[in-house]
């Protein structure tokens, strides 16, 4: 028999969307929209109830947890820990009989719980232990089951479950919780201290969508595709596939969140002639897969989205790739 926790994240978390989206933040609109956000969040979402009553009737033991802080996020993690180590570090267990649940509205929300589960596990350079992998600064993660709360969106961005082929109907989440494998995939930290599940998005755009010029160097391992002299309209960072087109541009080609390697892409303008000595501007997508990407904004502050969380960058930022290190639960 299984413990599980259902873990939902309240309206104070950093994710956009809060602890739901749309008309209300646990209940949708009506009556309980109307309510204050406290009120509201006191009741979980009808997906919550329902993974959690058929999880119950599957014959696991389980929690629901509406967590507002990160403190109250790590009270749940620490569930998760193997027993003591000679050397004192914090250790997932990899035989526990505790399994987790996310309840998402975002995938920003799911990265807040896996920067947490980061932030436990991962050692410091100084107590790196002997057991943990050469390319890899954090242990195997335990696994996440992720219940989506929003019905799956069509266009150009899809939320990184249904890029993996998640299930969201609640029954089939508890299913794959209690009888299917870990998929292990790859994570990207930066040196922001923070995570990227799916990818990033970097640049801006006018009141009327028109993508505005900036200017920033990009390196992917030894490969420069830009120096930084030169106007970019984007920059995306890839570990799966969420951020790889840019209206009707292909920015990446084929991110891969198993293979090990972060894809990038830079967008520049490019004036050419043609053959009548007419000048037009062409849109020159650069791209390299690596282990390592760094950005250094040229001029002031860069907008980005990583994540669904919106941010801008005035300083270096680096991301590198953890092979494996993360997993969902998989029917």
């Amino acid at each position: 028999m299984y413990d599980v926790v259902l873990l939902t994240l309240g309206s104070e978390r950093d994710a956009p969307g809060g602890c739901g989206s749309g008309d209300g933040c646990c209940g949708g609109a009506g009556e309980a929209a109307a309510k204050p956000a406290e009120e509201r969040c006191e009741t979980p979402r009808v997906p919550v109830l329902a993974c959690a009553d058929a999880l119950t009737a599957r014959g696991a033991r389980v929690e629901t947890v509406t967590a507002r802080s990160d403190a109250e996020i790590d009270e749940v993690l620490a569930r998760l820990d193997g027993p003591p180590r000679p050397d004192g570090l914090a250790w997932p267990d990899p035989d526990s009989k505790t399994r987790l649940v996310v309840a998402t509205a975002s995938d920003a929300q799911l990265r807040a719980v896996v920067r947490r589960l980061v932030r436990r596990y991962a050692p410091p350079p100084s107590r790196r232990p002997e057991d943990l992998a050469a390319n890899r600064t954090v242990p195997d993660l335990p696994p996440v089951g992720v219940l989506p709360l929003d019905p799956a969106r069509s266009g150009a961005h899809r939320d990184l479950a249904a890029q993996l082929g998640l299930p969201r109907d609640p029954a089939a989440v508890a299913a794959a919780v209690l009888d299917g494998a870990p998929r292990r995939l790859d994570l990207l930290r930066n040196d922001g201290g923070s995570v990227t599940l799916d990818g990033a998005l970097l640049g801006a755009a006018d009141e009327g969508g028109r993508p505005l010029h900036w200017r920033g160097r990009v390196e992917v391992d030894d490969t420069i595709l830009t120096a930084g002299d030169e106007p970019l309209l984007a920059c995306a960072i890839g570990n799966a596939g969420g951020y790889a087109r840019l209206d009707d541009v292909a920015l990446l080609a084929t991110p891969d969140p198993t293979d090990g390697l972060v894809e990038v892409a830079v967008a520049v303008p490019v004036v050419v002639r043609s053959r009548w000595g007419r000048k037009r501007v062409r849109l020159e997508v650069r791209r390299a897969r690596g282990r390592a990407v760094a950005v250094v904004p040229r001029e002031g502050s860069v907008p980005f989205v990583d994540d669904g969380a919106e941010g801008t960058l005035s300083r270096k930022r680096s991301w590198w790739t953890e092979p494996g290190a993360w997993a969902v639960w998989s029917a």
